[in-house]
């Protein structure tokens, strides 16, 4: 019963105290009220891998690099995957899925926006010299940074791949 009565205390003075990241990354507790009076959580700094499930490992690595020049990397138990920037695309071949995985993996589910330093025009050029259909674009949208402009098309499983770059209006 002690303990109980411990961990509901806790529990109410957590929810009257700011979130140590208000403090710790300078954001101003009036602007931010949604964090006050919230438990602790963790806080996530950046995406670092995320996996895509397809039909065929050297389909998915030949249009990757081919296409959207990622490097490919063989590492543990002849796994791959796809690298650009600071990030990495993991490879699970359908129906041969490394554990632990999503709950239903499927080829064709996703639907990514990978950012550019080139403009849409050179994109466009790129994606016809390649053979890859276009989908949309260039069309105005807005990135977690601010507006871009979006050129869609698919990958060899259908997922839907944007490519984007940032505006001159985002980047000042």
């Amino acid at each position: 019963m002690a303990l109980q009565a411990t961990i509901w205390r806790a529990c109410q003075l957590s929810r009257r105290l700011v979130n140590p990241a208000v403090r710790l990354h300078g954001v101003n507790p009036a602007v931010s009220s949604w964090i006050v009076k919230r438990p602790y959580a963790i806080s996530v700094d950046r995406l670092d891998h995320f996996v895509l499930t397809v039909k065929s490992i050297d389909v998915t690595v030949d249009f990757y690099t081919r296409v959207l020049g990622m490097r490919v990397d063989t590492f543990k138990g002849g796994r791959k995957a796809l690298h650009f920037g600071q990030q990495k695309v993991n490879l699970h071949e359908h129906g041969n899925e490394f554990e632990p995985k999503a709950h239903a993996p499927m080829p064709g589910s996703a639907d990514v926006c990978l950012i550019t330093k080139h403009s849409a025009e050179e994109v466009l050029e790129h994606l016809k010299k390649c053979d890859v259909a276009v989908e949309e674009g260039p069309v105005q949208r807005t990135g977690a940074l601010g507006p871009i402009l979006s050129v869609y098309f698919r990958d060899p499983d259908h997922n839907l791949i944007e490519v984007s770059s940032y505006t001159e209006q985002s980047t000042n």
